[in-house]
């Protein structure tokens, strides 16, 4: 198995650090980072150029114009250039636990895809981090947790068992921590680039995947990330992305038209 990890940003230098310096010191390092990235400034580049000298694997970064919150192209984008046969996706306003991907890849196979969950850090945790550009160890009693403390708990052989039985019927995908093999995501012709804006890109992607036969392993207790506050932005096209969302998941579509073969 090959490790591509990709990590998806806009213009959030400070928070991509922290998020890079937390991959770093993964227990398990994938075999390539791939840095998907919508249209931020010449100070991400700077930041990216910077830390490819001492990062321990190669990282590749991927851009395009800044035309609107186009995510599902940008990871369209990123998996298409990436070398990896097994992919984990996460954003970059996000820093991992320090087994983060040998918990994805643990519970990884063909025909499986991995979704994790998130501790909600406040605005002011998220000041000094971003201040600080590092990633600290959170534990879930630690001050400054907006919500979900409880996802902070790291117990292996608990996430095992756990991992296909524990919410096998709810919240299908969250797009900053999920992984799955390169064929499947083929399969489906990878995200749906109908979703500009934020919201529910990920649901149809992992809804599709299940369509298609895929079968989802929930880590909970395992494959922690922490998210970093921000505005809720982006959301003009939320009310039409779901229902659109809604509408290909009850026709049970598989493959979309606007996808990831237009990069292959």
């Amino acid at each position: 198995m090959n490790v591509s990890l990709i990590v998806s940003t806009y213009n959030r230098p400070d928070a991509l650090e922290v998020c890079l310096d937390s991959i770093r010191h993964q227990t398990v390092l994938p075999d390539e980072v791939v840095i998907g990235d919508d249209g931020s400034k010449d100070e991400t580049k700077e930041l990216i150029e910077r830390m490819k000298g001492g990062f321990p694997v190669p990282i590749v970064h991927v851009w395009q114009e800044d035309n609107g919150f186009r995510l599902a192209m940008m990871r369209n984008k990123s998996v298409a250039a990436a070398s990896g046969n097994y992919i984990i996706e996460i954003d970059g306003d996000v820093f991992l636990h320090p087994r983060f991907v040998e918990d994805h890849i643990r519970l990884s196979g063909k025909g499986i895809y991995v979704k994790g969950g998130r501790v909600n850090l406040n605005r002011e945790l998220t000041a000094k981090i971003c201040l600080e550009r590092r990633a600290p160890r959170i534990w879930p009693w630690t001050k400054g947790i907006e919500s979900k403390p409880e996802n902070g708990f790291h117990f292996k052989h608990l996430s095992s068992f756990l991992a296909p039985r524990y919410r096998k019927h709810a919240s299908p995908g969250l797009g900053c921590n999920m992984s799955f093999y390169k064929e499947d995501y083929i399969r489906i012709n990878g995200y749906d680039e109908f979703f500009e804006g934020w919201g529910g890109e990920d649901y149809d992607f992992a809804n599709r995947l299940l369509a298609s036969g895929c079968v989802k392993r929930y880590l909970k207790f395992a494959g922690i990330v922490y998210h970093l506050w921000h505005e809720d932005k982006y959301m003009q096209n939320a009310d039409k992305n779901f229902k659109y969302m809604e509408g290909q998941s009850s026709h049970q579509v598989i493959r979309c038209t606007n996808g990831v073969d237009k990069y292959l």
